[in-house]
């Protein structure tokens, strides 16, 4: 079994509640809203904070820094790609007029393309990932504060000090 299958699963879990939450908010109208956009972060957030505590259950005590940086970023990074890609389908295909709602003034003053949105949505998605990933990996990281760690430092001497 591949090492990134876990984070793939929950990156798959993750789109499917960005993209379950953005057709909810599409419901009622209010998708056009950027506010409501917040509360993706905290989609992404439980997906993110749950693949790094499953990755150190699944290592126990062999988990490192960077296996849970690394699970908590690719998954975030997938996620990312496929609510970007169903956000395209969405505002090309789907609902073409969904931009005029969404950027409404700026499209004349800025000269906004539906590329740029989606550029910005991908940005936005990438380093959600990459910031939640670290916040939440000085929760699970090792401690240096354990006598574990005290006796293997004092053997190395001041090399880490």
């Amino acid at each position: 079994m591949s090492k990134f299958t876990m984070p793939i699963r929950f990156a798959i879990a993750m789109a499917g509640g960005l993209i379950a939450y953005f057709l909810v908010l599409a419901l009622f109208d209010l998708h056009t809203n950027v506010m409501f956009s917040l509360f993706n972060g905290v989609i992404v957030g439980f997906g993110i904070y749950e693949v790094i505590k499953y990755t150190k259950i699944k290592n126990g005590s062999a988990f490192s820094y960077t296996d849970g940086l690394t699970n908590g970023v690719v998954s975030g990074f997938i996620a990312t790609i496929l609510f970007t890609g169903f956000f395209a389908l969405y505002a090309g295909n789907i609902n073409p007029d969904f931009l005029d709602g969404l950027i409404g003034p700026w499209e004349k003053t800025y000269n906004t393309s539906i590329g740029s949105v989606i550029f910005t949505v991908a940005i936005g998605g990438f380093s959600t990932a990459i910031c939640l990933s670290l916040c939440f990996m000085q929760l699970f990281k090792p401690s240096w504060n354990t006598e574990g760690t005290k006796k293997v430092l004092r053997k190395r001497g001041s090399v880490i000090r």
